[in-house]
């Protein structure tokens, strides 16, 4: 019985102690409020956080696009400037090597030219001293005459390309047989009245024969100290004053040798870039060739009256006549093709006409 009363009296205590706890507020109810508090102030700082993150994210995504547009810029702008400068540099390339082998072709043809005249002279000159013709040595000065026409015939041609800014003309076949027979009696009646000539005088006729080169050579000189103009800039600056005189007299030098046989076709303008006149005028042809005709007919002269009988049983008034003739007669063909036949007035009346045609409706 005791014990039933202390179990009863302890029930009525633990029941006392949960009223006065409840009542209280209890343990779950205080406990709740600060951590739902807390989790509230936590949740906060994060959301922050993650929208500061995205917002920097985007910019420097944004960043990064701009970046990689810009190097597609700079690269694409690169590309074609690489692009361009390989263009540039193969046009130049091709453009040097064009020139390049025009020059050589005309360096080549030009040593054939002085290198066949002086033979076919000795040719002649032996021919007439021996008093022998030879099949071989008459098959070696025609190879020689030939060779001689050939380069005096570019001459013109490339005289022709340097008026028309180096178009590529062709002649017809009436023009190259019109300028073959001119340059062909020009250089023929030449170069027997300097045999002629030198035969007679034998050593005295040296004097004469320099003081017509170096009058040619002198020529564009003259004209250049004359005119009080500069040698031309862009040589000067590539290869110096000196070096610059140097190279001109040794175009000066082939430009002379090239009249003393024949017409150049060309008239040397030492302070011109190109160092080649462009505007060809007939005064320049007309004083060579007036020069020219008279220094013939003094030699003539000098061998019909001082040289006595160097051929072989010929007249030698007939042969002067002859060569005369000849060489009139090639002014003659060269004033026909310069005025009738020359490509450039082809040119010029083609485009006239195509001009001066309406257009088609």
């Amino acid at each position: 019985m005791a014990d039933a009363a202390k179990d009863q009296a302890c029930e009525q205590n633990s029941q006392q102690c949960t009223r006065a706890l409840s009542s209280s507020g209890g343990w779950g109810s205080h406990k709740s409020v600060p951590n739902g508090h807390a989790k509230a102030h936590m949740s906060l700082p994060k959301a922050a956080d993650l929208l500061h993150r995205c917002i920097q994210t985007i910019i420097n995504y944004y960043k990064v696009l701009k970046m990689l547009k810009q190097e597609e810029k700079e690269t694409q702008v690169d590309i074609k400037q690489k692009y361009m400068m390989i263009e540039r540099e193969i046009v130049f390339t091709v453009h040097d090597t064009s020139m390049q082998s025009k020059a050589f072709k005309c360096m080549a043809i030009t040593q054939a030219f002085l290198g066949s005249v002086p033979q076919l002279i000795l040719q002649l000159y032996i021919t007439f001293t021996i008093r022998e013709w030879p099949l071989e040595r008459a098959l070696l000065m025609t190879f020689s005459l030939i060779s001689v026409t050939y380069g005096a015939i570019h001459c013109n041609i490339l005289a022709i390309q340097i008026k028309c800014e180096n178009t590529d003309l062709k002649l017809q076949p009436l023009e190259f047989i019109c300028i073959m027979i001119w340059r062909c009696l020009e250089i023929t009646s030449r170069v027997v009245i300097l045999v002629l000539f030198i035969s007679a005088l034998k050593l005295k006729s040296i004097p004469f024969l320099l003081t017509t080169f170096f009058i040619s050579l002198l020529a564009p000189w003259l004209e250049f100290w004359t005119s009080g103009d500069h040698l031309p800039s862009n040589t000067t600056r590539k290869f110096g004053p000196v070096c610059t005189v140097l190279i001109l007299t040794g175009i000066t030098m082939l430009y002379a040798a090239i009249n003393f046989y024949c017409w150049s076709a060309v008239k040397l303008q030492l302070s011109n870039e190109e160092l080649i006149d462009k505007r060809q005028k007939w005064g320049h042809r007309t004083l060579h060739y007036s020069i020219r005709l008279i220094e013939n007919v003094s030699m003539i002269l000098i061998f019909k009256y001082i040289g006595g009988k160097s051929l072989m049983n010929c007249c030698d008034s007939l042969i002067a006549m002859q060569l005369i003739i000849t060489y009139l007669l090639s002014i003659g063909f060269m004033f026909l093709f310069y005025q009738y036949l020359q490509p450039e007035r082809s040119v010029k009346t083609s485009s006239e006409l195509t001009e001066t045609q309406p257009e088609p409706m």
